[in-house]
């Protein structure tokens, strides 16, 4: 038999003295520092009488690393619902316990944080109300006990205190022996990142953790609003020729690659021309699964040829990077022009994105299958280790050229703080290192917050009226800690999407009157006001507010709720009352509220009698199935790359199909027809009157309904400085910097 690795077991044991409702909960656990940043959760049965106890017990046992951590911080979580008190416009009622247990290298319990947060949060019509809970009607968490292999350690006694959630894990942050001296900016991500190969990504998550490491040849000026787009790895903006199809571009001299085994002598070398190019090719080789082709299809000279080509090489063939494009020429090391077939004004703006980011030759193939996790940038940080799921940990790259932090503009400042130019001038970056923490729940990613284990979070919805007063301003608690915060309008698409392939729900038939009742039937302001404390801005259509063709106000015949209209829409698709009709299946991400989203969509549908059934995945797995067509019915947030509706109505062009960016699998030869003419146009009053046109034919064949534009809420500790988030790009982590580590 093979040697069993230690294992932890963590129990809680709860009691309270609640009546009987109908009452379910969760518990869930976390531990710092073992690896994969485990958690798990564990119902807790329903009271069969009132003064009930329920004991919960957990057991990691590490399966790849000995010894596993028997010394660090045990975090509880735990949340409950009590359906009793839960109805249709009200919402579920939730409680939110938490502690933490901080256990030395004994097993002793050395310390916990003395108040544990409880608090209801229930979801209104109207607004969001957090209010305390008597002591008599408190659930506590008694005791915990933890213990090691076959060792039991002590118990400790916790009486629960009546506190507000925010207030419950603040100034207890604990300093990495080796980051003491440092400068580390901890940060978090709400989802695992699929790859660290830029023409693999294809999510925010994967954008965000490369973008540290690799670099565009463009970047958006980082303290400019509205955004501005500049070179970042260029001497200049392009020179255009009359036509608008030649593009000549400089590279900046002394840009090298981070020193890595791949390079002889581990020495890093300088990028050229040909690295811009072999970095395009990539995107053409389907090996690669590349998330990003729809970015070039038909748009260069003979690229799509080459492409083609490549395809039909013989089996076993290796993919030809040294097979000539026609609309790629190189003028010497550091000049290249690109020949466009037509004019396409948005084409810098992709040249911005995190699919172009450049690569070098000798990392692809030194590293072979796994340069997915051994990113070789010409950015500032370069990865030290990747713990998939859990963390990812970058250092300073020291090899880095001189760059500056941004001075200010001859013009006035705007929006912008003055306080943001205080570095002005000075040489970047002024960390040490990043270390990226994956959470899938956005209840631990806060109390690592207010820990202060995490530099910056973005608020979860749920605890919105816990951190902010009606006017809008932090609660004094929070300011008086230090806290400061931003509110960054997205340029924003959250969408419930269909697949137009699906035979049942696809095509222009019936499938059209079925997604049409099922728009109808959904109450979007709902979902709005109990999900995102109704800060999102409704709308309909694919265009969000700030871009051409936006249009306020009611658009959609189709939006919800109307049911009666619903109804005679399945009657007239031959499903009356859903009789007939299979159950919806309805694929989005886990974590955050994405099931409590779930079941209120479930329950609104159900008024038609459509069924629908919830499965939540994590944001790689529901992309593999969008890129795959497996996904019938899905929810996505669509964060539009540059401000240009063009980048929002490709999703729904035909050739962009999946696995591009047209997760619905939408094929109109109208509208298709149309993508094809504004696509070479620049901005005018003629262009936005197609973009509306356009507009409406989504709203009409419904492959995509319920628009919603987020306001992203970052909130960050006083340590942190130089914060001006931005998700239309993600390279500004080079600015930020933190105060050193005591």
């Amino acid at each position: 038999m093979a040697d069993r690795h230690p294992t932890h077991i963590y129990q809680l044991l709860f009691s309270s003295n609640m009546k009987p409702p109908e009452y379910w909960g969760r518990a869930s656990f976390a531990m710092s520092d073992v690896p994969q940043n485990w958690s798990s959760e564990a119902t807790i049965p329903a009271p069969k009488a009132s003064g009930y106890q329920a004991r919960i017990a957990h057991e990691l046992e590490a399966a790849s690393v000995d010894p596993l951590p028997s010394s660090g911080r045990i975090d509880l979580f735990c949340s409950r619902q009590d359906t009793a008190m839960s109805d249709a416009k009200k919402g579920p009622l939730r409680e939110f316990l938490a502690s933490q247990i901080f256990v030395g290298s004994s097993g002793k319990i050395l310390s916990h944080i003395g108040n544990m947060a409880q608090g209801f949060l229930r979801a209104r019509r109207q607004k969001r109300a957090m209010t305390t809970i008597s002591p008599k009607n408190t659930t506590h968490l008694d005791s915990v006990a933890v213990t090691a292999g076959d060792r039991r350690k002590p118990n400790l006694a916790l009486v629960g205190t009546i506190a507000v959630i925010f207030l419950a894990t603040a100034n207890c942050k604990q300093t990495d022996p080796n980051e003491i001296g440092k400068k580390i900016l901890h940060m978090p991500l709400r989802s695992k990142v699929s790859s660290l190969d830029p023409v693999r990504g294809g999510t925010s998550y994967s954008s965000l953790a490369q973008s540290v490491v690799y670099e565009a040849l463009f970047e958006y000026d980082y303290l400019a609003r509205p955004l501005r787009l500049i070179p970042r790895l260029l001497e200049a903006m392009p020179s255009v020729d009359p036509s608008k199809t030649i593009y000549e571009f400089t590279l900046k001299k002394g840009i090298n690659f981070q020193d890595d085994p791949c390079f002889p002598n581990g020495k890093g070398r300088e990028i050229t021309s040909n690295d811009v190019f072999f970095s395009m090719k990539r995107m053409a080789d389907r090996a690669n699964s590349p998330k990003g082709w729809w970015i070039y299809n038909d748009r260069i000279v003979g690229f799509d040829e080459f492409r083609a080509k490549q395809d039909e090489r013989p089996v076993g063939a290796p993919f030809n990077f040294d097979e000539p494009v026609e609309g790629f020429e190189i003028i010497d090391d550091y000049r290249f022009r690109i020949h466009l077939k037509q004019p396409f004004p948005q084409f810098t703006y992709i040249l911005a994105m995190q699919y172009t980011a450049i690569v070098s030759r000798e990392a692809v193939e030194y590293y072979k299958e796994e340069f997915d996790s051994h990113p070789v940038g010409t950015g500032p940080f370069r990865l030290v280790k990747w713990i998939r799921g859990s963390k990812l940990i970058f250092e300073k790259n020291p090899t880095f050229r001189e760059e500056f932090y941004p001075s200010p503009p001859p013009s006035a400042l705007g929006n912008v703080d003055p306080s943001l130019y205080q570095a002005a001038g000075k040489r970047i970056p002024f960390l040490d290192g990043i270390v990226m923490y994956v959470y899938e729940q956005d209840q631990p990613m806060w109390l690592k917050f207010r820990a202060k284990d995490l530099d910056y979070s973005q608020v979860p919805a749920e605890y919105f009226d816990s951190i902010y007063c009606p006017n809008g301003n932090l609660r004094s608690q929070l300011s008086a800690d230090g806290i400061q915060n931003y509110n960054l309008e997205l340029i924003d698409f959250i969408y419930r999407g269909f697949n137009m392939e699906d035979p049942i729900w696809g095509g222009f038939g019936n499938g059209k009157l079925l997604r049409q009742a099922v728009s109808l039937a959904t109450d979007i302001n709902e979902i709005n006001d109990a999900f995102y404390n109704n800060t999102c801005v409704v709308y309909d259509g694919p265009i969000p507010p700030g871009l051409d063709g936006y249009k306020k106000g009611i658009l959609s015949p189709y939006r919800g709720p109307q049911i009666d209209k619903a109804k005679a829409l399945l009657v007239k698709a031959g499903y009356p009352n859903g009789k007939g009709l299979p159950p919806l299946v309805f694929e989005t991400s886990r974590g955050g509220n994405s099931q409590e989203q779930g079941d209120m969509l479930a329950r609104q549908l159900k008024a038609i009698g459509v069924e629908l059934l919830p499965n939540y995945n994590s944001f790689p797995e529901l992309d593999r199935k969008l890129k795959r067509k497996k996904a019938q019915f899905f929810s996505l947030a669509w964060g539009t790359d540059y401000p240009d509706a063009e980048n929002n109505l490709a999703l729904f062009y035909g050739p962009n199909e999946a696995p591009g960016s047209n997760n619905f699998n939408y094929k109109n030869p109208a509208y298709d027809a149309l993508y094809e003419k504004i696509r070479t146009m620049d901005p005018s009053a003629e262009r936005t009157a197609i973009y509306e046109k356009m507009r409406d034919m989504v709203i009409e064949d419904v492959p995509a309904y319920g628009s919603m534009a987020r306001i992203r809420y970052y909130v960050w500790n006083s340590r942190l400085k130089n914060m001006f988030p931005e998700e239309t790009w993600y390279g500004w982590h080079k600015y930020l910097d933190v105060e050193v580590e005591p």
